[in-house]
């Protein structure tokens, strides 16, 4: 019988610790070969153009565009890749959205030393994965009537962002200079994000960037 080739993954996340465990246990798996790691999302998306990768093994809180944003691009940059979003949040609303965005797998980083192996073989397949918490948090969300949607939705990518540079305490200038905007639009972004959140202080944007897993909570002391 003829031996599959193995299948060649991109390891896309932010902290160099995780992607070195992933690795870790992919390189456990004879039927996987690690062909790149990307600490952002715009190296993400260039390794993907130039490696042409058969599944991405995606995290989605990036900086230089986060993981959804490198969905929606991800099969512009390479046609056929397969991607598994692999992540710590398990909220309804990353769930679905990351499906909507094209994720044909979604596992959660807690439980990736147990079913990575299982997940790759099967979106590599043409098969969907989602981890049991996935799975329940996709049937919340057709169950939940669309009034209840979160207050995230009403942002658009860029306010997405933008919000997470603030709740991280960058400035205006270093917002611009990030995501190649102007003073002006990085301002005038600030100002939509509170009006459609309703919240007026850069201390309760903070709070519900962490709520809402756009950013990671501060380490405790």
């Amino acid at each position: 019988m003829k031996e599959r080739t193995p299948v060649r993954v991109l390891l896309a996340d932010d902290h160099p610790l995780v992607r070195a465990g992933i690795r870790k246990v992919l390189e456990q798996q004879p039927s996987v070969a690690v062909v790149g790691e990307a600490g952002d999302g715009e190296e993400a998306l260039r390794l993907l153009g130039e490696l042409e990768p058969d599944l991405l093994v995606l995290d989605l809180n990036m900086p230089n565009r986060d993981g959804f944003a490198v969905l929606r691009e991800a099969r512009d940059a390479a046609p056929g890749v397969r991607i598994l979003v692999l992540t710590m949040h398990a909220s309804i609303e990353y769930v679905s959205r990351a499906v909507r965005e094209g994720a044909d797998g979604y596992l959660l980083k807690d439980t990736a030393v147990q079913d990575l192996a299982a997940a790759i073989d099967s979106v590599t397949r043409g098969r969907p994965y989602y981890s049991e918490v996935a799975q329940r948090a996709l049937a919340e969300s057709v169950r939940r009537p669309a009034e209840e949607s979160s207050r995230l939705g009403r942002l658009t990518s860029r306010e997405r962002e933008v919000l997470a540079a603030v709740a991280r305490g960058q400035t205006t200038k270093e917002i611009a200079s990030e995501f190649n905007i102007s003073t002006r639009t990085v301002e005038t972004h600030r100002a939509a994000i509170m009006r459609k959140l309703d919240i007026r202080s850069v201390a309760l944007l903070t709070q519900f960037a962490i709520r809402e897993g756009l950013i990671e909570p501060p380490p405790v002391v």
